[in-house]
Order: C-alpha cells, then structure tokens, then sequence
C-alpha cells in the first residue's frame, strides 16, 4: 500500500535536531537549479527558466535515524530583501554559486557571503549561539572553452582563514565535483555524508515506511542500508511559521520550537 504522500511529522517521527535547511544564494543564470536538479534527481537540464523560489524537501533513513533536509532555491533576483534576509535566518548550510566566466556574479558572492555573516551575527546576540555558518562557495560552468573573469587568487582571498568555509570548481552540466562539494558541506555541518547523492539509494515515496523504522518486507529493500526518499509536491513552510521559528530561537536563547522545523504546511 503507497503511503499518503504528504505524512506529517508526527507520522515520519523526525526530532527537531534531524531537520535542516539548505539555502542556494547567487545571481541570475550561474546554474543554482541545475545543482539542485543534479541533487535530487541526478539530472540536468539545458533549457533555462528564471527561478522565482523553488522549495524541495528530501527525508533520509541513516543507521536507524530518520533526517529531513529542505531545499531552498531562492532567485538571483531577490526582489524582496525582507525574504531573503528572512531565508538566511531560517538557513542551517548554505551554498553560494557563482559563474566563472562572470565577475558580477562573483562579486555577488562576496556581498552574499558578508549579509549571511551580518545576519546570522544579529541572531546570535539574541541566541549566544556561535555565528560558524556551514557555507560552501561554488564556481560553477567550469566545462569546455570559456573565458575566465574570475581568477584563483581572488576566490582564494575570499575563502582564505575562514573554517567553515569551502570552495569547488564544479560543472553542474557534466557533474564534475558537485557530489564531493555535496559531501564536504554535510560533513562541515556535521551531517551524515550519505546525504551527498552518491552515497544512499534513491527510492521512490511508496517505500516510506523504511521511514517508520519499521522492518522492510520489501526483499529489494534492507533494513541496514541508506535511502533517500524526495517528497513530492512539497511546499515551503509559511512566512508565519518561518517568522515564529525566529521569534522563539531568539526568545529560547537558540532553542526553536521542536515543532517549526519539522513541519508540512
């Protein structure tokens, strides 16, 4: 029997400590949803569409614990800065993309990399929690003949000192690098590295029972392996309840709600 298709948390039992937020900043057209895409479904697709906000959510079953990660793929655009300041607050890791044959794009980087680290010092005078944001810089289109604007020593200076901190040159198009980025961002935020793509098996949502840490009759399926599941149709949490997260993190002194981060609106 398929499972509903959009269980809540209660359903998935997911502690508050196993549900994180990954928020995808960058400029127009430097290939933030193509990352996505390789991500979640291993694909990639040439034909671009300007992206408003996409929200995804993937759940993992890993050595007996159930995680949810929620997938924020915000616009180069970024019409609304109270939304994007607000998907910073709400972020737990995050990746920065630039392109390599645009300096604007880079130089976008670099303010981005300064706002996390303003904002995210805002909270933590509220919360006393350690301002140490996962973050990993991605200089990305880097396959084939192109024109490099931005050079190695100008990223180095970027990243250089800073811990928690990392950089790749990937290729969304040819998926060069993009899962080694993927597993050193989770193990920078002390995550399973079988989150990164290539290192669970990929199972379709009439397996989520696997989720329930119940025993798998499924003979295809065992109980001591990694799966990921991506939840269809999901939907970003609603400002209202993004907002509540902040208000109480900062009133708790760092402690959300259990419920705000482990919820389908």
């Amino acid at each position: 029997m398929i499972k509903k298709i959009s269980p809540s948390e209660n359903d998935f039992d997911i502690p508050a400590k196993n549900c994180y937020r990954m928020v995808i900043l960058g400029s127009t057209k430097v290939g933030k949803t193509a990352i996505v895409s390789r991500f979640l479904n291993e694909r990639f697709d040439d034909q671009y569409t300007p992206t408003i906000e996409d929200f995804h959510r993937k759940f993992y079953s890993i050595r007996g614990e159930v995680y949810q990660l929620d997938i924020l793929d915000t616009s180069g655009n970024h019409p609304f800065p109270a939304m994007r300041r607000l998907s910073i607050l709400t972020g737990d890791i995050f990746i920065l993309v630039f392109s390599l044959d645009s300096k604007d794009s880079f130089e976008e980087v670099q303010r981005l990399k300064q706002q996390i680290f303003e904002t995210k010092s805002c909270l933590k005078n509220k919360t006393k929690e350690n301002v140490d944001v996962p973050l990993v810089i991605c200089g990305n289109k880097g396959d084939g003949d192109f024109y490099r604007e931005v050079q190695p020593g100008e990223i180095q200076q970027l990243v250089a000192g800073d811990s928690s901190c990392a950089y790749f040159e990937i290729s969304a198009k040819r998926n060069t690098n993009v899962d080694k980025m993927f597993q050193t961002l989770f193990s920078m935020s002390k995550l399973p590295s079988e989150m990164s793509p290539d290192l669970h098996r990929k199972v379709s949502v009439q397996y989520c029972d696997i989720l329930h840490r119940k025993s798998i009759k499924n003979k295809k399926l065992k109980d001591d392996d990694v799966y990921g599941i991506v939840a269809p149709f999901a939907r970003r949490p609603s400002v209202h309840s993004d907002l509540m997260y902040i208000k109480e993190k900062a009133i708790g002194g760092g402690q959300g709600k259990d419920k705000e981060r482990c919820v389908i609106s």
